[in-house]
């Protein structure tokens, strides 16, 4: 929770009383919870300093099992009963050792996907499914993926490779092995960026996807795509929007793809559940070590997700 506005300095753990589930909610124990940008920037200001905001309850993403329900609680996949194991996203407060959640944010967890994974599935995974639907790629098409070794890079590698695309990856150089495994080409990030992303698919790039913000991953995909609607960012937005490219996320002015995002919560579920999609978690803290969750994940470059453990 953070109590303050800045940086990871103001967060503390506290102890609440967690009601009962009314209507059409559930009461889920945490086992793991994902931490993602939109976390650190709920208290840093980047939203506003709204003293009456305060405190800020954090997360929005867990795994975990249901300790009880309220009337009517049914999520996407259907009825939800006490003991079923679930993965709940979209729900403020997931940084808790248990919180109530409303039924429609919950699906079923895979048999046999380990909590920290599951934990770091959706909030990636449905951003990944939004990024690749909004520039409208086919298979046989190249698609250039900036940031390509995070956590929506990961995912959206796989997702893109397993319909059918070429995929070019940009990422340091030590993550180029475990992108080659996926499927990808991999180029390093840095001057020169455009040239090797041209030797890469000599036979044109049809569309990009913009996951880190830089000037150079917008000016690259300019450069390098013709048709702007086919290019995207999804943090990038001042840059992106002088590029008239398209603004995917929470921002002002960018699309939210709050129906795209839902659609994807079961079928993400199961393509993790078949073996066919990875959750890279790259470490994972315990709850009380929130903090340092949070220097680790601004201070960028991760392979995959970080996950908190109450």
């Amino acid at each position: 929770m953070a109590g303050a506005y800045g940086g990871p300095e103001v967060l503390s753990v506290v102890d609440v009383d967690v009601p009962e589930p009314a209507k059409g909610q559930v009461r889920v124990s945490v086992r793991a919870a994902g931490v993602n940008p939109f976390d650190h920037k709920s208290y840093s200001g980047a939203f506003g300093t709204d003293p009456k905001a305060l405190p800020v309850r954090l997360g929005a993403e867990a795994a975990g099992v249901v300790t009880a329900v309220g009337a009517a609680a049914a999520g996407p996949a259907g009825p939800i009963a006490v003991g079923d194991e679930v993965i709940t996203y979209g729900a403020p407060g997931a940084y808790a050792t248990e919180f109530v959640v409303p039924a429609s944010t919950v699906v079923p967890k895979p048999d046999g996907l380990p909590w920290e994974q599951a934990a770091g599935l959706l909030g990636a995974g449905v951003t990944a499914v939004h990024v690749l639907e909004a520039i409208g790629l086919k298979a046989g098409e190249t698609v250039l993926i900036h940031a390509a070794a995070g956590g929506v890079g990961l995912m959206a590698v796989q997702l893109a490779v397993a319909r059918g695309l070429t995929v070019v990856a940009t990422a340091s150089e030590p993550k180029h092995g475990l992108l080659r495994e996926l499927g990808a080409v991999p180029v390093a990030y840095g001057p020169g960026l455009e040239d090797r992303v041209r030797e890469a698919a000599p036979g044109g790039v049809d569309a990009a996807a913009d996951l880190v913000g830089t000037d150079e991953a917008v000016d690259v995909s300019v450069a390098l795509v013709q048709d702007r609607s086919r290019i995207t960012t999804i943090a990038g937005f001042e840059r992106g929007a002088r590029a008239g490219i398209k603004l995917l996320g929470g921002e002002p002015g960018a699309d939210p793809g709050t129906e795209i995002r839902r659609a994807a919560r079961l079928q993400l579920t199961e393509a993790a559940g078949a073996g066919r999609l990875k959750v890279i978690v790259e470490e994972s803290y315990p709850l009380r070590e929130a903090a340092a969750a949070h220097r680790r994940s601004m201070a960028g470059r991760t392979t995959g997700k970080i996950v908190l453990v109450p």
